[in-house]
């Protein structure tokens, strides 16, 4: 049986729309199931040392012992008490999953000697930590940004730091470079520059160095021309950007909002970051919210104020899709990780169930679509590679293999 639109309509659709295949299949590539680390922590990159990690895992777990352990910790911030074993396996364990050392805000202007010196023992010290097994997964540098009076500093600072990265041998596998203060589309085009000539020098292949982009200016969110730049910016980096990262306070300074009411949670964060989430859906950039500077220090009240804060800002990052935060400090680990597995344990049975009932066609009180079926085995993954689930309970709950499960939630995708 034929009709109008087959035959020759049909192949002439296929010709004007090559152009929009060649554009989906490329631009929107997709989340390709990798690890995400649940957070960044950022140091000032001259403090940085091999017992840095270990250091900042007894640091975390001082900090729960003077809130009176972590189950008294998670009862505070309204978690269960029973993911207190867990969180206190995992700050023993991985207490920083990735870690940036610094040469931006953190550093300061020290001068061309102090800062080249410190690029490359930074480096050197990378390397070390990686080869005693002592490095976190995600390791990497934020340096000076590429506006007119720190772009030299900041690829002078890039070029040592790889290339003493380069001369101890293959670069890490986690290697994360970040972008800072990014106000235009021309700066992410140096820096994917910057990336392709580095890798001519050093010898690696084609697209092996990407980077990350700090989201904090109001620029990045509205161009001059009335327009969101982001997607432009990810559709020409080559598919060298790797995240968007915002950036809570020089974002909120940027829009003169003051010092008091600079927050991730404020409503001039939340447009900008559901900008980023809109201008990013689908291209395989995954994004980061920002941090609270509120830190567990000082008196008990002060440090049960920030530790609460901190663990009701994540559960809303997790909650909007951001899966990824910054922390600053050795004592915000602990509710990083309680606040992370909670909420992951508290969607896990209703989206085993469901994905269980999809799969299996049984008759369900929702009725879920594809779209649905992928979102909640994506939740059950990201579960997966956090810590907060296990292979086990998933494989029994959902009646699916761990393969099978990431096949639902990243079709077409390789299993990492």
């Amino acid at each position: 049986m034929t009709g109008p639109l087959t035959s020759s309509f049909a192949d002439d659709a296929d010709r004007r729309l090559a152009e929009t295949d060649r554009l989906l299949s490329t631009a929107y590539p997709g989340d390709d199931g990798s690890r995400q680390p649940v957070h960044t922590v950022y140091l000032p990159a001259d403090r940085f040392t091999v017992d840095t990690v270990a250091a900042w895992s007894r640091a975390a777990l001082r900090a729960a012992d003077s809130a009176g352990g972590l189950a008294r910790l998670a009862k505070l911030v309204g978690v269960p008490e029973n993911l207190a074993e867990p969180t206190a396996a995992k700050l023993a364990r991985e207490p920083i999953e990735d870690l940036r050392l610094d040469f931006e805000d953190g550093y300061g202007n020290r001068g061309d000697e102090a800062e080249d010196a410190d690029a490359e023992a930074a480096a050197k010290t990378v390397c070390a930590a990686v080869q005693a097994g002592a490095a976190p997964p995600f390791i990497g540098i934020r340096f000076k940004c590429f506006e007119a009076a720190t772009r030299r500093r900041g690829l002078r600072t890039l070029e040592i730091f790889l290339l003493t990265l380069a001369d101890a041998g293959e670069l890490p596998g986690g290697l994360v470079l970040t972008l800072p203060k990014v106000s235009t589309t021309g700066q992410v085009a140096v820096m994917v520059e910057a990336c392709a000539a580095m890798e001519d020098v050093i010898g690696l292949r084609p697209g092996r160095l990407r980077f990350e982009v700090q989201m904090e200016t109001a620029p990045m969110i509205l161009g001059t021309d009335g327009t969101c730049p982001i997607p432009p910016m990810i559709s020409r980096s080559s598919g060298r950007i790797s995240g968007l990262h915002y950036g809570t306070y020089d974002y909120s300074d940027s829009l003169q909002i003051g010092a008091q009411h600079q927050s991730m949670e404020h409503p001039a964060a939340d447009h900008a970051k559901a900008v980023m989430q809109v201008a990013a859906g689908g291209t395989g950039v995954r994004l980061s919210d920002g941090s609270t500077n509120i830190l567990p220090v000082g008196d008990t009240a002060q440090r049960e104020t920030a530790w609460t804060l901190h663990a009701r800002l994540v559960r809303r990052s997790l909650e909007r899709g951001f899966y990824q935060g910054w922390d600053l400090h050795p004592a915000q680990l602990p509710t990083r990780f309680l606040a992370t597995y909670a909420f992951f344990r508290d969607g896990f049975t209703a989206a085993a169930t469901r994905l269980r009932d999809y799969t299996q066609h049984a008759d369900s009180a929702v009725l879920d679509e594809p779209a649905t079926a992928r979102a909640l085995a994506r939740f059950i993954c990201r579960g997966l590679t956090s810590g907060a689930l296990h292979a086990q309970e998933v494989e029994r709950a959902a009646e699916l293999s761990t393969p099978e499960l990431f096949r639902i939630a990243y079709p077409a995708k390789p299993l990492s």
